[in-house]
């Protein structure tokens, strides 16, 4: 097989892996938990981010972004959209966020030690732009759909501290993004290694 064929497989194979990690992570997006104790019921996490981090991890950072935005475009278009996209587009760039930086870090430094502290700063750069986006772009476009104090007062009701939308974001949205990228890393610290094979060329 000469040179030029064997570049068109390689591509087409990576394309056709990015495909499937998109689709899992679609489907991913169905299963939602809320963590009540956090935040209110319409902040829910899921477990989609697990295959944008094997694609990146696996492929390269670009290939986790790819992952993130298509599975973004097929859960507005397939399963619909309740907030005019503003929350597959914060999903896709805290996602890509999370992604790119652990993914670069690892493959740098392609250790236990490495995906550790990858996937950890991958966690804090991902946690304080969500902080941002919420704070100035999600929550105001959130309400218009829903009045700012109704939303307050659902955070106000997880718990008392959260009297404005910037408290929303210390005592909520913080600690939920925390959680959620903890529990998203030791979920991909586990299935990383059964998995990882699947996509060496």
């Amino acid at each position: 097989m000469n040179r030029v064929n064997q570049n068109s497989l390689l591509r087409a194979r990576t394309m056709s892996r990015v495909a499937m990690l998109s689709v899992l992570g679609f489907l991913l997006m169905f299963f939602e938990v809320p963590l009540l104790f956090i935040a209110p019921e319409f902040i829910k996490m899921d477990f989609s981010e697990i295959p944008t981090l094997i694609g990146a991890f696996t492929m390269g950072p670009i290939y986790g972004v790819m992952v993130s935005a298509l599975k973004n475009i097929l859960n507005a278009v397939i399963k619909g959209t309740t907030t005019g996209g503003v929350g597959e587009l914060s999903n896709f760039i805290i996602g890509s966020t999370f992604a790119l930086v652990a993914s670069v870090i690892y493959r740098s430094h392609k250790t236990y030690k490495g995906a550790v502290i990858g996937l950890g700063l991958g966690i804090l750069a991902m946690t304080g732009l969500s902080l941002c986006s919420n704070y100035f772009v999600v929550f105001p476009l959130y309400g218009k759909f829903l009045s700012m104090d109704a939303i307050i007062a659902m955070g106000h009701a997880v718990t008392p501290k959260i009297t404005d939308l910037w408290s929303f974001m210390v005592y909520s949205i913080l600690p939920f993004n925390l959680l959620k990228g903890l529990i998203t890393s030791f979920i991909m610290m586990l299935v990383y290694k059964r998995v990882s094979f699947l996509f060496k060329n």
